[in-house]
């Protein structure tokens, strides 16, 4: 018999020591039972009384593909420490045919385990209720107290020996003046940089940003309130700024949330670092600006031409670049061929992934295979210590290799060719007027797109991971590129002046390069744009698993 084992701490005071500990025991058990363990699910201070714990959900789902017969536990609570969940899940697991064990609990399969088993999820429950109870009270104390509760310590506030908190020397005139600055006009953001001039760090050490700040000024404990569940202390701890002070600002930043962003909005440029000046290789990044009539205009500008230096690379209309660039992509893949050729590369890098999965199933063919044998031999009546030693090292080669594959099966799922062919055609029927939709098309088959004043190269994903294409490698790509990649899949046939010509754009001559850099991969001769797309579809069957 095979099985998994799923291990969990609940809190701080219980470390991975704990973690090992449960492990240890489970796997000792497993060993005097004669039970293959396969594979171990572990949640790290995470509660049970949830069943939102990631790899818990994961055993439940890996369940459905019958590959491990037993779910392992050093305690039933560390399985469920409420009733409804321990039934529910406990029915699913055998709905697949797995079974719930402890491995220091001895509950027999008869009426008496029953009523054992319920008694001790019983009182699981209870202890959680009570400790839960203890500790709501405990804190609820504290808060009238004044006294801290273990929730990250504000900036400008130290916790002294009576858990109490003080102002500190290094930071409370920071965060006071903080609030005299933005009640005087200043920016979240200039906020921000002077405070990260004078190092200032945020709760939890790191350099101070936008939400922190923001955080920062709605925070009333910065006049002395102090808040638990549904309880509010007043002059609980010592304050920083008046109230008078606070209301002024909360009124303020009530007003400027009503006004039109000062902010540039990086997210609405959809080409955001894919897209890169054909002339010095720098990034291009969105801008807008404002006309005389009160009309924003929004576009892209070289990063390197924006602060003078030696690129003059001119601006470029950021709706036109972006749906020029999105309708190209659309008819790459509107292309059956594109779609079949990207289906039938992701399946062969699959098997070539999977190296290990095809040998230990063939390993297994052949050992069901020698074992038959054996037996038809002693059928016959040949029988001897040495047919004997045989049959028993098959019998335990075979359980060996089940219990490998299973743990292959689980640590790789196996992706079907439908599923890849259905999560390439989706993109055909996006809504190119949503910006997610139109985003998502971007990020999954664009690389890089380089842009000069009389030609664009786009590169779409070659290879697996998410390296760009660099800026020699694309200029190279330009400088051989006559005609020789505008027979690839999803090129214009011919120049359409009249398009270019409306869009007031003298010369322009639009070329898509499909990534085929065959010097970079001389020892990969598969379609290499499917590589970045395996990737990502891979990623998205493990997150579709841990829902």
């Amino acid at each position: 018999m095979t099985a998994v084992i799923y291990a969990r701490y609940s809190s701080d005071n219980q470390r991975e020591e704990s973690i090992e500990g449960q492990i240890r025991e489970c796997t000792a058990y497993a060993e005097k039972n004669g039970i293959t363990v396969v594979r171990h699910y572990i949640d790290r201070a995470i509660s049970a009384k949830t069943d939102n714990r990631p790899q818990f959900q994961q055993m439940i789902k890996d369940s459905e593909r019958k590959l491990f017969d037993i779910v392992l536990v050093w305690k039933l609570d560390r399985f469920a420490r409420n009733r409804y969940d321990s039934a529910r899940y406990k029915t699913q697991l055998k709905k697949n045919g797995v079974k719930l064990m402890s491995a220091t609990e001895i509950i027999s399969d008869g009426p008496e385990g029953i009523i054992l088993e319920s008694v001790l999820e019983g009182y699981a429950e209870y202890y959680s209720a009570d400790l839960s109870e203890k500790v709501v009270r405990g804190m609820t104390e504290n808060a009238l107290k004044g006294k801290y509760n273990g929730e990250a310590v504000p900036i400008g506030y130290v916790i002294d020996a009576e858990q109490r908190f003080q102002p500190d020397s290094l930071t409370a005139t920071f965060v006071a003046e903080a609030f005299k600055r933005y009640n005087e006009g200043a920016t979240m953001t200039e906020i921000r940089d002077w405070m990260n001039e004078h190092r200032v760090k945020n709760p939890r050490g790191g350099p101070m940003t936008y939400n922190t700040v923001q955080h920062m000024l709605n925070n009333r404990r910065y006049i002395g309130e102090l808040k638990y569940r549904d309880i509010l202390i007043a002059d609980a701890i010592p304050p920083l700024v008046s109230a008078e002070l606070f209301q002024e600002v909360q009124e303020k930043m009530a007003k400027n949330k009503k006004a039109p962003a000062r902010r540039k909005a990086e997210d609405d440029y959809l080409l955001t670092t894919k897209l890169f000046c054909g002339h010095c290789g720098a990034l291009m990044f969105g801008e807008s600006g404002t006309s005389r009539t009160g009309d924003v205009h929004r576009y892209y500008k070289c990063a390197a031409a924006k602060k003078r230096k030696s690129c003059n690379k001119k601006t470029v209309r950021k709706q036109w670049l972006e749906d020029l660039v999105v309708n190209e992509t659309i008819k790459l893949i509107q292309n059956d061929m594109v779609i079949d050729s990207l289906v039938a590369a992701v399946m062969e890098l699959q098997n070539r992934e999977s190296t290990s999965l095809p040998l230990y199933e063939k390993q297994l063919r052949e050992t069901e295979t020698g074992i038959q044998n054996m037996l038809n031999a002693i059928q016959a009546g040949i029988l001897t210590s040495s047919t004997k030693e045989r049959l028993e090292a098959l019998e335990g080669q075979k359980k060996d290799l089940e219990a490998k594959i299973a743990e292959e099966k689980l640590a790789k799922p196996v992706m079907k060719e439908e599923f890849v062919r259905f999560w390439l055609l989706h993109f055909r029927k996006l809504d190119l007027s949503q910006k997610e939709q139109r985003q998502a098309l971007v990020d999954t088959f664009i690389n890089a797109i380089y842009l000069y004043d009389d030609k664009m190269l786009i590169t779409f994903n070659y290879k697996e991971g998410t390296e760009t294409i660099s800026f020699g490698e694309a200029t190279e790509a330009v400088a051989k590129e006559k005609s020789s990649d505008m027979d690839c899949l999803g090129a214009p046939q011919a120049k359409d002046p009249d398009f270019f010509q409306r869009e007031r754009v003298r010369i322009f001559r639009f070329s898509v390069h499909c990534g085929r850099y065959r010097r970079l991969l001389p020892k990969f001769p598969l379609d290499s744009r499917a590589l970045l797309l395996y990737t990502m579809i891979k990623f998205r069957t493990m997150s579709l698993q841990n829902r």
